[in-house]
């Protein structure tokens, strides 16, 4: 027979999750879907790194210090270290508004703005907001349904509203946002001394090495070289450039999207409220302020229920195939009620089982012979009925 069974299957949160992210390790790791760039950055770094190892530093070790490998290999391990935070954590994407929020909010905008004529455009949805005596404003987004927080905005290649947006960057393949700000940070500090590092030594060895056999030689014996010196040096100009540019802006405790969109230094020359005043505050407040928790919960549980069918096959015996006779006390009042059908009517009396009796048990005067019927008299029929 058929038996339906009730089975709940564990679902994670991130397995729910909108927006356009990609999830590894159980919900982990969080990164954006276009990641070719991010591989593109492993492999410059690693494939770099990789050739200084093999040829310059053995060489460089023994002709002028064994501490030039030591301090490379403490560069590469920090970059990478902070290159994989970065591209691997949650940047501090807001949860979008569950449908009874949305409504909610919906129903405040309506009471605020009030009812708008057809074909007249509604007025935008903002809310204004005082911080250190300067009004901002916050916007609505119409995808994530909720007002986004201050220096929040909404990233069209994750769409996801993320707090404290800067940018989104293909080169470690997320948004960089308040919870990964730090570490793309020193990602590209470290990434600019590595650099410089590399392409300083490769010509220390090239003007070795040419002391000995000639430039041209050298030149010929180690192309390894000469590929790292064309990669540092096309790299060198836009990642240590870029590590100037975010220095600054840490200085002045601004991201990239507002310095972009003029936020504080447009138009209306508005006093940035979040900078302290002091370089060495708005640094320490944006490298080493707490880090806020991810407000996601990727690992969390959700339950479902899930009805399968399973087949059981019950053996059946001899002795089941036939339901066994239970006689009932001795009575009238016993065999009214069990020949009583479900409809209350009263069947009858002939087709009513008689329970079986042994020859000893019937009278000398009703025993029968084998070749005759039992005539049913008329004091049992009063009686059945």
């Amino acid at each position: 027979m058929s038996v339906m069974v009730a089975r709940k299957k564990v679902v994670r949160k991130w397995e729910k999750l909108p927006g356009r992210n990609t999830f590894c390790c159980d919900g982990r790791i969080m990164m954006a879907r276009q990641k070719g760039i991010f591989y593109l950055t492993l492999f410059l770094i690693l494939g770099t790194c990789a050739l200084f190892f093999a040829f310059e530093c053995r060489y460089l070790a023994v002709q002028l210090s064994p501490a030039i490998p030591v301090f490379a290999a403490v560069l590469f391990l920090f970059a990478m270290a902070t290159l994989l935070r970065t591209s691997f954590s949650d940047p501090g994407v807001i949860p979008r508004a569950l449908p009874d929020e949305a409504a909610f909010i919906e129903m405040e905008i309506e009471a605020t703005n009030g009812t708008v004529p057809q074909g007249q455009r509604p007025p935008p949805r903002i809310k204004n907001f005082q911080i250190n005596n300067q009004i901002v404003k916050l916007k609505y987004c119409y995808t994530c349904k909720i007002f986004r927080p201050p220096r929040a905005s909404h990233c069209s290649i994750c769409d996801n509203c993320v707090e404290r947006f800067d940018h989104h960057c293909p080169w470690v393949g997320n948004c960089v946002g308040k919870r990964n700000y730090r570490y793309f940070y020193l990602f590209i500090l470290s990434l600019s001394l590595l650099t410089i590092y590399i392409f300083t030594f490769n010509i220390v060895y090239v003007a070795l090495k040419s002391l000995k056999i000639g430039f041209l030689n050298t030149l010929k014996e180690t192309p390894g070289t000469v590929l790292e010196v064309l990669i540092c040096f096309f790299t060198l100009w836009s990642v240590v450039g870029l590590t100037g540019f975010h220095t600054f802006l840490v200085a002045l405790n601004q991201t990239t999207n507002e310095d972009i969109k003029g936020s504080w230094t447009g138009k209306n020359r508005v006093q940035n409220p979040y900078s302290h005043g002091n370089i060495v505050k708005n640094c320490c407040e944006v490298l080493c302020g707490p880090l806020p928790p991810s407000v996601l919960d990727r690992r969390g549980i959700l339950q479902q229920e899930e009805s399968t069918a399973q087949e059981e096959s019950c053996p059946r015996g001899p002795s089941s195939q036939e339901p066994p006779v239970v006689q009932g006390p001795p009575g009238g009042q016993a065999e009214e009620s069990s020949t009583q059908r479900k409809d209350g009517s009263v069947p009858h009396p002939s087709a009513v089982p008689a329970p079986p009796l042994s020859d000893a048990d019937v009278p000398e005067e009703k025993q029968l012979t084998s070749g005759e019927l039992p005539v049913p008299s008329q004091d049992a029929g009063q009686a059945e009925h």
